[in-house]
């Protein structure tokens, strides 16, 4: 039994870690800003904590005690919200160098970071069949502005952090993390939840359309929530100094993810296309070499399995919600 904090724990990715880690029989402290009652979900076993870990005192009470950190903590959404809150996004270095100031301070062993693949050169992101980003095209650096350029500063302060002070730690890069548990709405939600909600509200309203952001054929590789976190704990008890890809390399464009909620729903829907709306870089994918090669991980769980447990979850939030409002549908107000 090891002691672990996990900080973003009230978040989608890391309110799963927590669940998991809680099973395997580890003592859990559980952070986040949010107030619980927003938490995604909540583990009763853990210590919960509300903290603001952009100041640096609020790190050391995190952390002092235990033995290890998983850092998922950051102010981010999907691509509507990354592209307008640069300043936003970029604040969250301070959430990660005060983490690493205060487990140097208070002896933890190990500390994980959650990175992005928006720490890749966007000039290598520019067709739509990307044949898979490897870990070395971070660098010449030409991240995503904003949120990309503070993971990538973050993954080097880890970097450093471990060759001048001996703190152990590993960095993953996390490929576009989707499944239940997540937000679906509400401007930080991603494609995969967002798709999935606007063709269950067409189903519900009788309204047969769809707004696609861009032009749909911009590609994507998502990756479900329970590969990507046995890949936290794979990488985390590694001996892997170096950042490495976490993401599946089922390349799939934005119209094909639409056409895989469609055949899930059983309707098709008219497609109409914001062409001014945020739509990121034109292909990413993950070139998964270096970690088959180190830990022998890969996805076992596939896009169109994946998006219908995503989308069955989803669809079950949507119907108690309009449960709840007595009668009052949030689809006709």
């Amino acid at each position: 039994m090891k002691k672990i904090v996990v900080t973003g724990a009230g978040g989608f990715i890391g309110g799963h870690l927590v669940k998991v880690l809680e099973k395997e029989g580890h003592k859990v402290r559980a952070v986040d800003i949010k107030p619980l009652n927003e938490w995604y979900q909540i583990s009763n076993g853990a210590d919960n904590l509300v903290l603001d870990l952009r100041l640096r005192d609020n790190c050391v009470r995190a952390v002092n005690g235990n033995n290890e950190v998983f850092n998922l903590a950051a102010d981010m959404g999907g691509m509507g919200f990354i592209e307008k809150n640069k300043a936003v996004c970029m604040l969250s270095v301070l959430i990660n160098t005060h983490l690493l100031v205060a487990s140097r301070d208070c002896g933890i062993e190990r500390f994980f970071y959650a990175s992005s693949a928006c720490v890749y050169n966007a000039e290598k992101q520019t067709d739509p069949a990307n044949p898979g980003l490897k870990e070395s095209d971070a660098y010449p650096a030409l991240a995503e502005d904003g949120y990309g350029w503070e993971k990538l500063f973050s993954e080097r302060m880890c970097r450093h952090f471990s060759e001048d002070f001996g703190l152990i730690t590993r960095v993953a890069r996390f490929h576009n993390v989707y499944g239940p548990y997540g937000t679906y709405d509400g401007g930080r939600e991603k494609a995969p939840a967002a798709v999935c909600r606007k063709v269950i509200e067409a189903g519900i309203t009788g309204n047969k359309e769809i707004v696609i952001w861009g032009d749909g054929r911009q590609t994507r590789s998502f990756t479900y929530i329970d590969d990507c976190i046995k890949g936290i704990r794979d990488i985390m008890d590694s001996n892997i100094e170096e950042p490495l890809n976490l993401g599946s390399s089922e390349i799939v464009s934005i119209n094909g993810l639409v056409d895989i909620v469609e055949d899930i729903a059983g309707y098709k829907l008219k497609r109409i296309y914001d062409l001014n709306a945020p739509k990121g870089v034109r292909g990413r994918n993950s070139d998964n070499n270096l970690i088959k090669k180190y830990l022998g991980w890969e996805p076992s769980i596939s896009l169109r399995k994946g998006m219908k447990k995503t989308y069955e979850w989803i669809s079950r939030q949507l119907i108690e919600e309009n449960k709840n409002r007595k009668g009052i549908s949030r689809f006709n107000k």
